[in-house]
């Protein structure tokens, strides 16, 4: 791929994973390459990559649109998540070494201040939470799981759900954190597991209960979750 092609896949993937493009919106490729710099060339390539990442779809007419998950979409994306991260815990748990769990720990410190301000501070929650789960995934030591799970991970949907925690959730978060960091000091892997997958699943119910209230509330059919 050219430079052009990775700038545009790169900011058109930045929006939509940011919400500026809501599900369901057109995407024209002559704005899109104004927006992202390029010809429309570059962005014709990077439209072919974000809907082999699910993050678009295409008419038969080649026009594309940002993907709109209906909710069984979503619990099967949280139920692959639930399956493979839950196994990564239980291989990072039973790989553990003191540095990687004192890098886990300070990791989760931090989420625990994003979370303590007033209002909490989400993007920065993302972020640690995003380096608390990858730190995870890098100790399982399986590119085959880091493969499955690059699809999964990163997509709005995880975005959008944090956005949607109140701040009694986002504590939850951190304090479920707190358990898996308990299993994998005793490097207890059938323990991970089970915490990890629990903490996914409680993660669905929340999308799930912001879905169905803005469903209800917005009668045009567009659901803006950012």
């Amino acid at each position: 791929m050219s430079r052009a092609s990775d700038r545009a896949y790169g900011t058109i993937r930045e929006m939509i994973m940011s919400g500026e493009f809501a599900p369901g919106d057109a995407l024209g490729e002559e704005a899109l390459a104004e927006r992202c710099g390029v010809s429309r060339t570059p962005v014709r390539d990077a439209l072919r990559r974000l809907e082999a990442d699910m993050l678009i779809t295409r008419t038969g007419t080649q026009r594309s649109f940002v993907a709109d998950w209906s909710l069984d979409d979503i619990a099967d994306v949280f139920e692959l998540r639930a399956m493979l991260e839950g196994y990564a815990a239980q291989r990072a748990a039973e790989r553990m070494d003191d540095d990687t769990l004192k890098a886990l720990r300070a990791c989760n410190a931090e989420l625990r201040k994003a979370v303590s301000t007033s209002p909490p501070n989400v993007d920065l929650f993302l972020e640690r939470n995003r380096e608390f789960h990858a730190l995870i995934l890098e100790s399982a030591a399986s590119r085959k799981l880091v493969a499955l799970l690059a699809s999964v991970i990163e997509q709005p949907v995880v975005w959008r759900t944090a956005h949607h925690y109140g701040e009694e959730e986002l504590r939850r978060s951190c304090s479920e954190h707190d358990e898996v960091l308990a299993a994998f000091a005793r490097r207890d892997g059938d323990w991970a597991e089970a915490i990890m997958s629990s903490h996914i699943r409680r993660a669905f119910h929340a999308y799930a209960d912001a879905h169905r209230g803005l469903t209800a509330i917005d009668k045009s059919g567009r659901m803006r979750m950012a």
